[in-house]
């Protein structure tokens, strides 16, 4: 809250109580212990998922200007745990669309704890449309444990919402470039994650399911999350190796809930770099680019299949 004793106008010069949009990334405090080095999966996760981390909110105030937040999905409602709107990056106007997390009790119930309904959906998949009618690039920031697994969100379609949105976003005539700041959540992150580059943070997380889903779902048994966690490879370093994202953003030792402005400077080094480059391609290779990276994920299974397919002739020659 701002100090009532400080003169209105010098509030504004620092820009206290002009940030609308729930609460900052708060500050850190001096001599916080950093994280240790050689962090297993387990421990990644657990910086993802660390409540200081800065949200999507907390990166538009610091890359964007003239941020103008947009609402609903003209069918249904609102849902806060997807925020979008148009705003404007190193001088180009950008459609902003993000997963919001909450900073205390209240705002996560708000927000959903970031797990969009099908009308948080349908809103992005709005403003998706909206940019390429206008031609401008979609800037994407993922951090949710996934989409809403209510009986009401089943029964307003959310399976048909994200898949709506899968397709939309594989055929948009606009770059995109997806984030993975925190969570990146089974289908609630892959809904806004279809892009031409994916880039994630060094301690983010991107999953087919939670670890401790996993691990109740394998091994019936949720305490065994570590080594689900270190079996899925989920950390963007595995990741990249795999060849699923494009790009690691170093994080500030110790993680992004250290230092929120030297995170979100990289994060504006990095999106500044690829959203340059494909600037410069025209409509048709974007989407030749896009389709071609989206079906080169799968060689690393269908190189083991050859492998054992080879394996198998060698082992009946010898018969």
């Amino acid at each position: 809250m701002p100090d009532p004793t400080t003169p209105k106008d010098d509030r504004r010069k620092t820009g206290e109580g002009r940030w609308p949009f729930g609460h900052r990334a708060p500050t850190p405090a001096g001599d916080q212990p950093a994280a240790p080095s050689g962090l297993t999966p387990w421990d990644k996760v657990q910086l993802a998922r660390h409540p200081h981390r800065p949200h999507t909110l907390d990166y538009v105030r610091g890359l964007c200007e003239d941020f103008i937040e947009l609402h609903g999905d003209r069918r249904f409602g609102d849902d806060a745990a997807i925020v979008g709107g148009l705003a404007r990056f190193d001088g180009q106007t950008v459609m902003i669309i993000g997963h919001q997390k909450g900073r205390d009790a209240r705002e996560n119930a708000r927000r959903n704890f970031a797990m969009p309904r099908p009308e948080g959906y349908r809103k992005a998949l709005r403003l998706f449309n909206h940019a390429e009618k206008f031609g401008f690039p979609v800037l994407c920031f993922i951090d949710t444990p996934g989409a809403d697994p209510s009986t009401q969100s089943e029964e307003r379609g959310q399976g048909n919402a994200i898949a709506e949105n899968i397709l939309a976003m594989a055929g948009l005539k606009v770059p995109i470039i997806a984030t993975v700041i925190g969570e990146g959540g089974s289908g609630g992150a892959l809904a806004i994650g279809v892009s031409d580059r994916l880039l994630m943070l060094e301690h983010a997380i991107y999953s087919v399911a939670s670890p401790e889903g996993s691990a109740a779902i394998l091994w019936r048994d949720s305490s065994k999350a570590p080594d689900a966690a270190r079996a899925m490879r989920i950390t963007a370093q595995d990741l990249y190796e795999l060849g699923v994202i494009d790009a690691i953003i170093p994080e500030p030792e110790g993680g992004a809930h250290l230092d929120a402005a030297a995170a979100i400077a990289a994060v504006r080094s990095a999106l500044r770099q690829h959203l340059t480059e494909l600037l410069q391609l025209d409509i048709e290779r974007l989407l030749d680019a896009r389709y071609a990276k989206y079906r080169a994920i799968g060689r690393f299974q269908e190189g083991q299949r050859h492998l054992l397919a080879q394996a198998t002739d060698r082992t009946r020659a010898s018969l």
